[in-house]
């Protein structure tokens, strides 16, 4: 696989898990009744809609992930997400606990990308880095507020 190959493989990766995260957070809104994660649940799926948005700009094939397009793995965590709420009752800590896997998901796929760091321009680098930062701090967040439920 060339260097290029490898740089779009990487942000298409990337772009395809913002799609599920924004799924899977847009999912979690609309399944809680609690007003403060319905609001900080809404703030991580637009942020993670935006990501997307931004890391397209690095992506040099032309069939660009589609602005819905997930990974079957997305789409497994969203019908766990399904079940689970119907079984617990929209269970608070069950929610968050599904929101942490999720975002567990999302923090593996962004330390695999950036494994290889020789292949990225330093502009497309420094923007995947910053989201990694701010993916890690979303993902401690859902723990702690998961451990205190």
């Amino acid at each position: 696989m060339s260097a290029e190959q490898k740089i779009s493989t990487g942000i298409e990766e990337l772009i395809i898990i913002n799609n599920d995260r924004y799924h899977g957070y847009k999912k979690a809104a609309d399944e809680t009744d609690d007003a403060a994660l319905k609001e900080l649940f809404t703030k991580y799926s637009m942020q993670s809609h935006q990501w997307g948005t931004d890391l397209r700009k690095y992506y040099s094939h032309v069939d660009t992930p589609n602005r819905d397009e997930t990974k079957l793995s997305g789409k497994f965590y969203r019908v766990w997400m399904d079940i689970k709420a119907a079984l617990t009752g929209n269970d608070r800590k069950a929610i968050l606990s599904s929101c942490e896997y999720g975002e567990d998901i999302a923090k593996k796929t962004y330390s695999e990308v950036l494994k290889d760091t020789d292949s990225l321009n330093s502009e497309a680098m420094a923007v995947i880095r910053e989201q990694q930062a701010e993916q890690s701090k979303a993902h401690d967040y859902i723990k702690q507020l998961r451990d205190s439920a």
